[in-house]
């Protein structure tokens, strides 16, 4: 396939997938009192790990100081732990709990029966089309991933 079809492709699945996140982000602003920005912090944590906070500004695209509201409320309520690196005091980890676990772990199951209903109504072969596309995409991605492009 030559690289400016793929690339196209890529560029139109890329707005389509943001279409359909739209539809997700309809979805209530709070989930057990906790704003879309707070679970998403806690969901990042479970799946990727202790990151610095600065990391994680950079990755949700907001300042650092916008960021820190986010952490005293999820600190306080006992869902993250903050450690301060003690190689280089000026750099503050942040790992999710267990009581952050069990909410991020709600959370994603809550978004997984979102999509789900937002695609209740495929065919069968739609459905099978799509399931085969998103694997070999998902492959693809993962070995990217993998080698940190």
């Amino acid at each position: 396939m030559k690289r400016k079809e793929y690339v196209r492709l890529m560029g139109r699945a890329i707005i389509m997938f943001d279409r359909l996140a739209d539809g997700l982000r309809l979805r209530p602003e709070k989930f057990d009192g906790y704003t879309r920005q707070q679970l998403t912090v806690l969901v990042r944590l479970l799946l990727d790990g202790r990151a610095k906070l600065k990391d994680i500004a950079r990755r949700e695209m907001v300042s650092a100081p916008n960021l820190c509201a986010t952490f005293r409320k999820l600190e306080l309520d006992g869902l993250v732990l903050r450690t301060i690196d003690e190689t280089d005091r000026r750099n503050t980890w942040y790992s999710v709990t267990y009581a952050g676990e069990k909410i991020a772990r709600r959370a994603i199951e809550d978004f997984y029966d979102m999509v789900e209903k937002m695609f209740g109504d495929l065919s069968n072969k739609d459905e099978q089309e799509l399931t085969d596309a998103l694997s070999a995409i998902n492959d693809v991605l993962s070995r990217m991933v993998k080698k940190n492009v």
